[in-house]
């Protein structure tokens, strides 16, 4: 594309400056500048002063726009329009170099990076730095990405397992400025064919029964259906929320979370037998082995630890609920495992220096070697002699 006499007679003059003019940079403004008005009155139908019979609209003055380039930032006008509008194609805001360095800013914003630090990250880029509110106004677009996925409709598929879980994160109330704990939720499906999707996900002050039916109702408005399954901790209010909002799906109660309150009631050096001999239930091939196992594994354990009796009788149709559904799905379903990883990729987002303690696990494993301390047993109480359901010794194991 060749320039008009005027841009010409413009860069001249630019040339005639001198030392202390930004040659480089005059030279794109210049050609970029006669870029938009050429664009312009493609638009208009008629150049500036021009008078044809093809003119769709006129002129109404300019707006100003700043263009960051590897020459520096570049001052552009955009000619306005009395009737439409007008903006040139050179700037369009999703060209590729923006997407990528807005990408760049974004995803510094979601990892907690100050405003300081990207705007030193943006420099480092080759740019000319990014000030507090430009950040603010390009992670804007983030608030309504995120609206756009929590509000989304779900009648696309039907999803016959759903897991639901929760977790803690430091939390920024843009009210009163303060960093506060709050629960997120978040519920995945699995489709028919086998395909997960996040579902939704909610922050709230804590996971009371208000706040779950909330969430599990908005999933219900949205159009989840075809639910069968729910997986799930035993948590008080997700449990009372649940026997509400799908009254006709089971509830599938968490065997990791279950092995923990297990556990608990289980002196420390009698953990690992328990745990092995407790997997052994979840390694029968067919329904009725498993509840047998499970009936098995309870009068063994009741006989040294009293209070597993009345624990396992409570749990036992939703700890076993996987056992309706195909043998193939067993592993993915008994346990809360598949959301985890989505937890654990919330958690990675937040600035560090904030974070929160994370859930108890098991024990850590135990020294081996000529430094291991010995074990102790529990006073008064011999070692438990557990065998597993074919009578051979139990692996020392952790669960």
């Amino acid at each position: 594309m060749a320039l008009s006499q005027s841009a010409l007679s413009e860069l001249l003059e630019v040339f005639r400056a001198g030392e202390g003019v930004d040659l480089i940079r005059e030279a794109v403004q210049v050609a970029l500048q006669e870029m938009i008005e050429l664009e312009a009155a493609q638009v208009i139908g008629a150049g500036r002063y021009e008078r044809t019979e093809t003119r769709r609209t006129e002129r109404n003055g300019s707006r100003s726009r700043v263009l960051t380039t590897k020459a520096g930032d570049v001052q552009l006008a955009i000619p306005k329009l009395r009737k439409g509008s007008f903006f040139p194609g050179i700037l369009e805001p999703r060209r590729r170099i923006d997407q990528a360095l807005h990408a760049v800013v974004m995803e510094a914003y979601v990892h907690g990076v100050s405003t300081r630090s990207v705007d030193d990250l943006v420099a480092a880029l080759g740019g000319t730095g990014m000030s507090k509110s430009e950040v603010s106004r390009i992670c804007a677009g983030l608030d309504a990405t995120v609206d756009a996925f929590r509000n989304r409709t779900l009648g696309h598929a039907r999803f016959p397992y759903v897991f639901l879980d929760a977790t803690y994160l430091h939390v920024r109330e843009s009210a009163r400025g303060q960093v506060v704990s709050k629960a997120v939720v978040v519920a995945t499906g699995v489709t028919v064919p086998g395909g997960r999707e996040i579902l939704g996900l909610d922050v709230g002050d804590s996971e009371d029964e208000t706040f779950w039916r909330k969430f599990l109702t908005d999933l219900k408005n949205r159009g989840l259906g075809g639910v069968l399954l729910v997986i799930s901790d035993q948590h008080a209010g997700l449990v009372k929320a649940l026997n509400r909002c799908f009254a006709g799906a089971s509830h599938q109660r968490c065997r990791v979370h279950f092995a923990r309150n297990l556990l608990a009631l289980v002196p420390k050096s009698h953990k690992d037998m328990v745990a092995a001999l407790f997997r052994t239930i979840f390694a029968q091939p067919d329904p009725d082995a498993v509840h047998r196992a499970w009936d098995e594994v309870r009068d063994q354990l009741a006989k040294a630890f009293p209070k597993i009796g009345p624990l396992m009788d409570d749990a036992k149709t939703e700890v076993l609920a996987f056992t309706a559904f195909p043998r193939a799905h067993w592993p993915k379903i008994w346990s809360n495992n598949p959301i985890e990883r989505v937890n654990k990729e919330i958690k990675e987002t937040r600035p560090r220096g904030r974070d929160l303690p994370e859930r108890p696990g098991p024990d850590p494993p135990r020294r081996s070697g000529p430094g291991r301390r010995p074990r102790r047993m529990a006073s008064g109480r011999p070692p438990l002699p557990l065998r597993s359901l074919h009578g051979a010794p139990v692996q020392d194991q952790r669960y």
